[in-house]
């Protein structure tokens, strides 16, 4: 198997030694009696490893053990569950430069993003600890004499946590860091197609447990399919689910789990633009979008899809961002210099193929669909296209719709009103930017009449969030907030507490009763 070859040796400094690996720890044990898979390389679509998945049997020892140990875990005090994960954050820096080649590895997208994405779980850790101090309730002014109101926050219990294969790692820290300081246990499901990364993560948060002698169940990760995932959804012992993915896939997760009176924490598409004004800062603009554009082959879920450019600069911006894209290296995301590596899966490539072809046969209308450059697959065995830039109306039904690939869409306009129109003209509303340098423009752009997406930039790009802001979007995006600001809210349940020390009982509102 290819764990056995010469290039994939660093496996064994992350406990993936072995062709053969069991994908689930659960009750504080590694097993696995789901079926057999092989992770791919998506540079060469070759094994990289083995993997057992779970079955519902497993996936059912884990959550009865996670409810024990959930008894245990919400009772260790705040700041001990915070020094837990500044642990955990240790544990990930000592394997930083592994962890994030395995991931460039298995998922596709260059090293530099790899060791970047396993660093902000980190991060996340290192922001968790401090939180951990500061899960603070109010305290509130009672109108009845003697009497004394305040909040109080505690844990759910029990959180699932289902990822997409994009962003294996960081989704998993988003939510996970927060988790696990606010008191709860967590029920982690990877993608299917990034088991290693999910296992290696795991193995690492499990020895820090073990070494804290406590109960490994507080986290539970399983590699599995749909089965898996929906055995979550359906779960009343699991008070609220975080899932990662499709708008499609995401409104089904969120009326299974609200049907049995749970929450959801949705993070799903986004079809983000950048908006050039024609007082913009023309590089500024251009270096930015090549990034938010060809990033991660185009399978971030904050890529620049629709690039928006005042009729002005038109021509400038697009004769900048085509000398650039003729330059970007395509290759294995492993190789120094390489910019745009592979889409994740042969599926993904399809998917890439039909969309320029949907898109060439609009050509002929009034919506446009002119390829100014790319729009091939690249031949070979790996998952590899050319990034691509479409000149297109805004009207066009697929400038509505995420194609998860480097395609970006080239509309041209004439106002800073009709921009903001077209920025919020799609079902979608996850991040959005604006170059300009107009305090008129920016202030509108991020206020009631500007952009109404969950992420509004000005002079950066759509994607690389700090880990700092609450992230999350708007309308078909989901509405979920992770990460930073006051996310750690949705995962605590909060309690108004009111207290009488007197001996009397006068009544809110002033009501007399007998």
């Amino acid at each position: 198997m290819g764990s056995a070859s010469k290039e994939y040796e660093f496996l064994s400094e992350i406990g993936l030694s072995s062709s053969h690996n069991l994908g689930n720890y659960v009750g504080g044990k590694w097993l696995g009696n789901g079926p057999l898979v092989s992770t791919l390389n998506p540079a060469n679509n070759q094994p990289i490893a083995q993997v057992v998945e779970a079955s519902l049997e497993d996936y059912e020892i884990g959550l009865k053990a996670c409810e024990e140990a959930a008894k245990t875990w919400m009772q260790v005090p705040a700041p001990k569950r915070g020094d837990i994960v500044r642990q955990i954050g240790d544990a990930l820096r000592s394997k930083l430069d592994y962890l994030g080649r395995l991931l460039s590895l298995e998922m596709g997208k260059i090293l530099a993003e790899g060791i970047g994405e396993v660093q902000e779980v980190i991060d996340m850790c290192d922001f968790a600890v401090g939180l951990s101090r500061q899960l603070n309730g109010s305290v509130i002014p009672s109108e009845r004499p003697n009497h004394m109101m305040l909040e109080m926050w505690n844990p759910l219990g029990i959180v699932g946590v289902i990822t997409a294969f994009n962003f294996p790692c960081a989704v998993l820290g988003w939510n996970a860091c927060i988790a696990l300081v606010c008191g709860n246990c967590v029920v982690w499901k990877g993608a299917p197609t990034t088991p290693l990364i999910t296992i290696a993560m795991t193995k690492l948060v499990a020895e820090v447990l073990e070494k804290n002698h406590l109960p490994g169940a507080i986290f539970t990760a399983m590699c599995g399919g749909a089965e898996i995932g929906e055995a979550i959804a359906k779960d009343t012992r699991i008070p609220l689910v975080s899932f990662t993915g499709s708008s499609k896939v995401g409104l089904t997760v969120q009326q299974t789990v609200s049907a049995r009176s749970g929450k959801t924490l949705l993070e799903l598409s986004g079809n983000n633009a950048i908006i050039v004004m024609d007082d913009a800062d023309i590089q500024l603009a251009a270096r930015s979008v090549l990034f938010a554009a060809v990033g991660t082959a185009g399978q971030r879920c904050t890529t620049c899809r629709r690039l928006l450019l005042h009729e002005s600069v038109y021509d400038k911006v697009l004769e900048q961002l085509l000398t650039s894209y003729k330059q970007v290296k395509i290759g294995d995301p492993l190789e120094k210099g390489t910019l745009l590596g592979p889409l994740h899966t042969p599926e993904s490539k399809k998917n890439f193929e039909k969309g320029i072809e949907v898109i060439k046969s609009q050509a002929s209308s009034t919506s446009g669909g002119k390829v100014l450059t790319g729009g091939k697959a690249v031949e070979g065995e790996g998952n590899f296209v050319e990034p691509t830039i479409i000149e297109i109306s805004s009207d066009a039904a697929v400038v509505k719709e995420e194609l998860f690939a480097p395609v970006l869409y080239a509309l041209k306009f004439k106002t800073f009103e009709e921009a903001v129109a077209i920025n919020n003209s799609v079902p979608q509303g996850l991040s959005s930017s604006i170059f300009t340098r107009s305090p008129d423009n920016i202030f509108k752009w991020i206020g009631p009449m500007g952009s109404d997406c969950g992420i509004v930039n000005v002079n950066i790009p759509t994607n690389g969030a700090e880990i700092g802001g609450a992230f999350g979007g708007e309308k078909a995006t989901g509405g979920g907030r992770e990460a930073g600001s006051d996310s750690w809210k949705q995962y605590m349940r909060r309690s108004t507490c009111t207290i009488n020390y007197g001996n009397e009982l006068p009544l809110a509102q002033g009501i007399n009763f007998g």
